[in-house]
């Protein structure tokens, strides 16, 4: 059996151009052209009958609302995590920093204790669910607004690595 990948519903119609209004139901087809298959997506209103070259259709609905974004998942975190410390270059100081603060909320890590060094800097001592570490991660005194924007810059990166190795 062969498997192939298609691209996710459109956001138009492919005979009319319109976009898709949620709740709208969507006829879909994959088309042979020119030995590649590709996906189509028809409104009622643009639906023309199987177009030539189709070798496959089926009905679906567009979705309520905005897609659900992905969830990293926390093992992902965990070996960017462990790459990070194992790299020990400081220009990575603040993701790993961070990457700890998300992984101690999602208990995949615990901390274990603090310490601070004879030039006052602060370390946050921490050890793996699954008995990965120890590790000391240098306390960044990041803000609120830094740490948000750090982590929402980590999971987007693994969202985009996650759906790379989908494709």
């Amino acid at each position: 059996m062969i498997e192939y990948q298609f691209r996710p519903m459109g956001k138009t119609c492919a005979g009319t151009g319109k976009a898709f209004q949620p709740g709208e139901r969507c006829r879909s087809v994959v088309i042979e052209q020119d030995g590649q298959f590709h996906r189509l997506d028809f409104s009622e209103a643009g639906w023309k009958g199987l177009p030539e070259g189709a070798v496959g259709e089926w009905v679906s609905f567009i979705p309520d609302g905005p897609p659900k974004p992905k969830v990293v998942d926390t093992e992902s975190l965990m070996r960017t995590f462990e790459q990070f410390c194992e790299d020990g270059n400081p220009g990575h100081d603040q993701f790993r920093y961070v990457l700890a603060l998300l992984l101690l909320k999602k208990r995949r890590l615990r901390l274990e204790g603090s310490r601070t060094d004879d030039d006052g800097n602060d370390f946050l001592q921490v050890i793996g669910s699954k008995s990965e570490g120890p590790f000391e991660i240098a306390d960044q005194d990041l803000n609120e607004t830094e740490i948000e924007q750090l982590e929402a810059a980590i999971i987007a990166q693994l969202e985009a690595e996650s759906t790379e190795s989908d494709e």
